[in-house]
């Protein structure tokens, strides 16, 4: 996957998670509370991985 496309595959899941979790906090759910956080957690780590493609990138970029 490119660097945008992790970035907002991220992002994408991480508002689904806050949206789980808040479903679950709602609701009283704590399976779903624990699947939304597991899900924003994935969410923060496709970020980083796009965030680490661009640095290679732009390191490459430069040589």
């Amino acid at each position: 996957m490119s660097e945008f496309t992790d970035k907002v595959k991220g992002v994408a899941n991480e508002v689904a998670g806050k949206v789980k979790q808040a479903i679950g906090d709602t609701t009283n759910d704590g399976e779903m509370q624990a699947d939304g956080a597991a899900q924003e957690g994935k969410g923060h780590v496709q970020q980083g991985v796009g965030n680490a493609k661009g640095a290679v990138k732009g390191v490459v970029d430069k040589l």
